[in-house]
């Protein structure tokens, strides 16, 4: 499960700010920091006062009090400048998380959805060039590719944004990169702790969709080694793609659930029946790493080594896309996806390491 781990990321000493930080990838991204590394402070940033008051009580049930004195919490919402401003002073490190992210609630709700997605970019871009933070890395989703809803619509205007900033820097020299991947396993909203619900309470058939649907799958573990490994390797202006396989959402039906029947309910508003992470338009600056693809940004004006000098770039015509992906799941292999809550990695280095 940490195939995309970094082997040589330090970051001891650091100062780390997460936006969003008491969502699903948030609170796991905390927890692996704090179990791997020793920074000076950890920062949560995000508006909910329950969920930071709840993220609390469950760290201190799992961390000694020693090692979660670099924890600090505040509270402000992207959206909000000044607030966002004042918090990333002294930061070396921002993982930008906050998002409004329901495609149904974003399609009801347009304004709500760019004034966080799109707004919130620009102000988190404002406030890290401000404040001459070193690395940023903002994370994407694959409906930001050839976005159908505005949900990914927005995401898309907030790649463009992230991958721009770096022609702001100038001598500040704050990077900015992206990672783009698709459904985490476990995490809100996902179909998989639906599903499993429901199996709970014993339904005789579970709701699907369309039955030729497929999507990309990745557990939180996995996207927080993706991020971690991707700051790591960071240039600026990439949008990093983790290889990971895809799954048919009647085999996830099946895988969890053998033997139940499926019901039809249709697409929701701004669904896909496939999701796409890197489009034919895209391939043309897009080069394979082998653990990953990067998608270069299409102008660079700061100085910058290519990615391309020294990685091949990907084939013409080539896309990226669950329904075409050379890699797939199987009923067993989504069971241990399922089953992925740890271990978080290596274990906290002693003092004396």
């Amino acid at each position: 499960m940490a195939r995309f781990a970094p082997t040589t990321l330090d970051l001891d000493g650091k100062v780390i700010l997460v936006t969003g930080g008491t969502g699903s990838f948030g609170r796991r991204f905390i927890e692996t920091v704090l179990t791997r590394f020793k920074p000076r402070k950890l920062i949560v940033y995000s508006r909910d006062e329950l969920k930071q008051h709840e993220m609390q009580i469950d760290l201190a049930e799992k961390f000694p009090a020693e090692t979660l004195r670099c924890m600090r919490f505040f509270l402000g919402d992207v959206r909000d400048r000044e607030r966002l401003q004042l918090a990333v002073r002294g930061v070396d490190i921002l993982i930008h998380a906050a998002a409004l992210k329901q495609v149904p609630a974003a399609e009801y709700n347009p304004s709500e959805c760019i004034h966080t997605n799109i707004m919130g970019a620009e102000n988190v871009v404002w406030a890290c060039l401000s404040n001459r933070v070193q690395q940023v890395v903002a994370l994407s989703t694959d409906k930001a590719c050839n976005p159908v809803n505005l949900y990914g619509a927005t995401k898309l205007a907030s790649d463009k944004t992230f991958v721009a900033a770096n022609n702001l820097s100038g001598d500040i020299g704050t990077r900015f990169s992206v990672v783009r991947y698709g459904n985490v396993v476990g995490s809100r909203g996902s179909v998989a702790p639906l599903f499993q619900r429901l199996i709970a309470k014993g339904v005789t058939e579970l709701p699907i969709t369309d039955d030729r649907m497929t999507r990309f799958w990745i557990t939180l573990n996995q996207g927080v080694d993706f991020v971690l490994s991707s700051l790591e390797r960071m240039r600026g202006g990439e949008i990093f793609v983790p290889k990971i396989p895809s799954m048919k959402m009647t085999d996830l039906a099946e895988a969890m659930a053998p033997g139940v029947k499926t019901r039809i309910i249709g697409i929701r508003p701004g669904e896909k029946l496939h999701e796409m992470m890197i489009s034919v338009d895209d391939a043309r600056t897009t080069v394979d790493l082998g653990d990953r693809y990067a998608i270069e940004p299409a102008f660079v004006e700061y100085t910058r080594e290519a990615y391309a000098e020294t990685h091949p770039l990907v084939a013409e015509g080539f896309s990226y896309a669950s329904d075409t992906n050379d890699e797939w799941l199987s009923g067993p292999g989504l069971l241990e996806l399922l089953d992925d809550k740890g271990p978080l990695g290596a274990p906290r280095r002693r003092a004396t390491d």
